[in-house]
């Protein structure tokens, strides 16, 4: 926990640190043990870990593991599970006691490298270990692309691809270093969605007709979309919304696919 200094008053408001350095204080008192405290979500907070855990770095290095750190984050391979839960006993003690910082016991764990992520990154179980996006990352960018394709959101579908691709295009930036093939299903989920989006919008039988002949739909073909009896999603996958909203379609509309830009 964060040392408190009693008998002090507090800063005003318009003077107080900013969040990463109020929260990341060192204490030398004469006779005090020094307590260090991450503000993970800090601005700051990469270049105070790598200060701080720098001695770890070298420790692993003294004892021969091969092991990856970012900031906070650490991976250490081993050959065994029992290794694995000998090296993490050790690490603990030194960690807690040379460093007096405080392990996340709830992030931390003996599994194989395609059990756990790195970064947003895993492993793949195969004889290559090629890199994959892990699932938690997959959900999270699933999350921010249904808030920014709600169905009643009450922006056209161009302005809705307009707020999309900055987000789609940082977003492959990163993970576009991928071995797997993510990024174009990805891509086809998110004109799933669109397409779902555009059907909800035209609202009417008559105006989803309409738009089904413009966007030369046959006629039979958009017949049977408009009387169906299935929902806007289950309809986003049929003949007559995949004739209608082609890739090409999507791209003139200003859509970008994240597979050209940084598909491997």
């Amino acid at each position: 926990m964060t040392p408190s200094r009693s008998g002090t008053r507090s800063r005003p408001k318009h003077q107080r640190r900013p969040p990463a350095a109020r929260r990341y204080r060192q204490t030398a008192n004469s006779g005090s043990a020094t307590k260090v405290t991450f503000c993970v979500r800090g601005v700051l907070s990469p270049l105070l870990s790598n200060l701080v855990l720098d001695e770890l770095d070298r420790e692993l290095e003294r004892r021969g593991h091969r092991f990856v750190r970012y900031a906070d984050d650490c991976n250490v391979y081993v050959r065994s599970e029992k290794a694995g839960r000998r090296v993490m006993a050790s690490l603990t003690r030194f960690i807690e006691g040379r460093l007096q910082l405080q392990i996340n016991t709830e992030k931390s764990a003996v599994a194989r490298p395609w059990q756990r992520s790195f970064l947003g990154f895993t492993v793949r179980d195969d004889p290559l270990f090629r890199r994959c996006i892990a699932a938690k990352a997959v959900a999270r960018f699933k999350r921010r692309v249904r808030e920014l394709t709600r169905r009643h959101r009450g922006v056209s579908l161009e302005r809705m691809m307009a707020d999309l691709n900055p987000f789609v295009r940082g977003w492959a930036g990163y993970f576009g270093f991928s071995q797997w093939s993510e990024l174009p299903s990805l891509d086809g989920w998110i004109r799933r969605r669109l397409r779902c989006v555009a059907w909800v919008q035209w609202k009417t039988r008559g105006q989803r007709y309409r738009e089904l002949r413009r966007l030369r739909v046959s006629a039979p073909s958009a017949r049977a979309a408009i009387f169906s009896g299935k929902g806007p999603w289950r309809l986003s996958s049929s003949a007559a919304l995949h004739r209608a909203f082609t890739k090409a379609r999507f791209r003139r509309l200003g859509l970008i696919s994240m597979e050209p830009l940084f598909g491997t």
